[in-house]
């Protein structure tokens, strides 16, 4: 991230410090006292999918820290599994992570320390601390006992540390078939914690790699990698989710007994988000199955689909600082995610007009072929400048601002009321023509002259504004809104399978809105506040001749008002 997003993060309220999480106090710690000038972290996660916004919440955490307090940050992929890992997916964390603002100091792997761990492993041999078991995964997991008894070894933890040594580079030799054998590391079958008895540190997969093919067929388990990784690369502060708290005394037991680097792991708290889900593996039956058209579907809580469906990376930054790390797992509301974008949309967001159920407008007292007027690109930027726009005779509104009986304070347009139409002029319904099945087609109505946006000397009051556009210049635009893609808070927690929860009207897609022709001109990552519909951005399968636009979120903020009571 350069200083200059960096100065532009969410700051305390004026006159308020804001408080420090539980690491930042332990980071002010340890370099109070000395134990670190230099503070390193890393971000490791496994490329077998896409990443959410769970993820932004350990990225901007990670990166965050070491650009508090000086140091640096690392990509780490962990791809310890060629089963489930691809280089797509390599891809997608890198983009997401730039698209964040954030950049790493080294581009690492796992597999980068492969010849290193193999060395660690028959370490741990020589020691004694490790051997070679031929049990199948079935008798291991009885072996181990449960949390209310102890486990027991079978003879094969008696084995020398010469015959260890021979079977492991066996192992390594691609003699035995996957599940044959597995190393364990010799810890404490009585120990409280079930993964320190005796846990498997690496097994055999004949699966080729992303990254080193064929040649290895073992590979290490997360526990032995994870940690090693960490002290290979002297991170200080290794940072997890609170589901890696049981692993926390392997991973201190393995690098005691290295003798290596004594990074340390520290947990927090996951934050799930309300209705959608978070599982890499039920995001994947998502797109296997179709109900969405992709790991990037706007519908999505992963970063690329957030990104397409138009929020942008401020927005997810203020995000995953405004719900901040704890120790005790919750679920935010989405709304404060909406909420998020829509704070920075509104500062940022180039001003449209486009009508989605047009309604055709003549003005039968106005003279000549049409004019230009001026219209603000983004009233909350001084400096964003303005545009042009065309007017003529010939218009459309929303057929919901019409009404032909109306109810008392109804202030858009109805037969004999005024409505100020936006940067141009007021306007009276004076006809409303129909077709033979009743259907209003067309409101033939008067303006007047010197009621102009900018020089009214009409002195005519309304209280209604409407936006419209020019029947004579405007753009077809498809345009895509998105709901929330489940119809309960937490689909996972609810009875029966998640997927009965799907949202079935969680897009709508409108083909006929009709749009000013500023918008020909929009690029990917342009985003817009279409006037009184919500914020939009263009999707990224648009076309020239077929311009769609992705709804972000709508202009209505329920978050805050809920959020206060």
């Amino acid at each position: 991230m350069s200083e200059d997003l960096k100065s532009k993060e969410i700051q305390p309220t004026e006159g308020q410090e804001k408080s420090l999480n539980f690491i930042e106090e332990i980071i002010e710690t340890d370099l109070a006292s000395g134990k670190y000038k230099t503070i390193i972290t890393r971000f490791p996660p496994e490329p077998n999918g896409y990443l959410h916004i769970g993820h932004a919440s350990s990225i901007c955490l990670n990166f965050g820290l070491t650009l508090k307090y000086g140091g640096y940050t690392n990509l780490r992929f962990d791809d310890t599994n060629p089963i489930t890992e691809e280089t797509e997916y390599v891809e997608s964390i890198k983009e997401d992570v730039r698209w964040l603002g954030f950049e790493w100091k080294h581009e690492l792997y796992a597999s980068d320390y492969f010849d290193t761990l193999y060395e660690y492993a028959i370490r741990l041999i020589n020691k004694g601390l490790a051997y070679i078991d031929d049990s199948a995964s079935e008798e291991i997991a009885e072996q181990k006992g449960t949390p209310t008894s102890v486990g027991h070894r079978n003879q094969f933890a008696e084995r020398s540390v010469e015959e260890n040594l021979r079977l492991f580079e066996a192992m390594k030799d691609g003699k035995y078939k996957d599940g044959e054998k597995v190393l364990r590391a010799k810890i404490d079958m009585n120990s409280p914690n079930m993964l320190m008895r005796d846990p498997i540190i690496y097994r055999i997969k004949h699966a080729h790699h992303h990254r080193t093919g064929d040649k290895w067929c073992i590979y290490p388990m997360y526990d032995f990698a994870h940690g090693q990784s960490d002290s290979i690369e002297n991170i200080t502060h290794s940072i997890c989710t609170m589901e890696f708290v049981p692993h926390r005394e392997v991973y201190d037991w393995l690098i005691h007994n290295l003798e290596i680097f004594p990074s340390h792991q520290y947990e927090f708290a996951r934050r799930n988000l309300s209705h959608t889900v978070m599982s890499k593996r039920r995001l994947l039956q998502l797109v296997n199955e179709g109900h969405v058209t992709g790991w990037d579907d706007p519908r999505m809580p992963t970063i690329s689909g957030l990104r397409r469906r138009g929020y942008t990376p401020e927005s997810i930054r203020d995000f995953a600082n405004r719900i901040g790390i704890a120790k005790r797992e919750n679920t935010v509301d989405v709304g404060l995610l909406e909420f998020c974008a829509r704070e920075h949309l509104n500062k940022a967001a180039l001003r449209r007009m486009v009508v989605f159920d047009p309604l055709k407008v003549v003005i039968t007292n106005y003279a000549g072929e049409g004019e230009t007027l001026r219209a603000e690109n983004n009233p909350e930027n001084p400096n964003g400048g303005e545009r042009e726009i065309s007017f003529s005779n010939e218009l459309y509104i929303e057929h919901e601002d019409f009404m032909e009986e109306p109810p008392k304070k109804y202030f858009r347009l109805a037969p004999g009321q005024m409505v100020r139409l936006k940067y141009a002029y007021i306007i009276k319904c004076d006809e409303v023509v129909k077709d033979n099945a009743g259907n209003i087609v067309q409101l033939n109505c008067s303006h007047f002259p010197e009621s102009r946006s900018g020089a009214d000397t009409s002195g005519i009051k309304v209280k209604g504004t409407l936006h419209w556009v020019n029947a004579k210049d405007c753009v077809k635009v498809q345009v895509n809104e998105y709901d929330r893609l489940f119809g309960v808070e937490d689909p996972s927690g609810s009875e029966g399978d998640f997927r009965n929860y799907i949202n079935p009207d969680s897009l709508q897609v409108d083909e006929n809105a009709l749009a000013e022709p500023a918008l020909k001109d929009a690029v990917i990552n342009d985003r817009f506040q279409f006037l009184r519909k919500g914020y939009f951005t263009l999707e990224k399968d648009s076309a020239a001749d077929k311009l769609i636009f992705n709804k972000t979120v709508g202009l209505k903020d329920s978050w805050a008002k809920e959020s206060k009571k």
